[in-house]
């Protein structure tokens, strides 16, 4: 299960992380994102490090990292934005970059 990635353990679970993390920044009220949510689980569940941002939860989050649109997802390796997807990205997609 995708980790839920708030402002309080942002820095231990994402900056912090000693493996590329995948953050999905999602609302409950975006229809993309839902389509997006089983994908994300799905790598969670293989074994990758993932989490989720509700940015309606997390303003200050999707404000910092300037998502203006979702979902969008964002790969951090050693503490910093790595690459950017924004909209419905495949699962082979997401992979690749994570095994990149």
């Amino acid at each position: 299960m995708a980790k839920e990635i708030t402002v309080a353990n942002f820095e231990t679970e994402v900056l912090k992380s000693e493996k590329p993390i995948l953050i999905d920044f999602w609302a409950t009220w975006c229809g993309p994102c839902m389509r997006q949510g089983p994908i994300v689980e799905e790598l969670a569940e293989e074994g990758y490090a993932v989490g989720k941002v509700d940015v309606d939860q997390n303003m200050a989050l999707a404000q910092q990292f300037r998502v203006v649109s979702i979902p969008t997802m964002i790969l951090f390796k050693d503490g910093a934005e790595a690459k950017r997807f924004v909209g419905l990205t495949s699962k082979e997609e997401l992979k690749s970059a994570l095994d990149a």
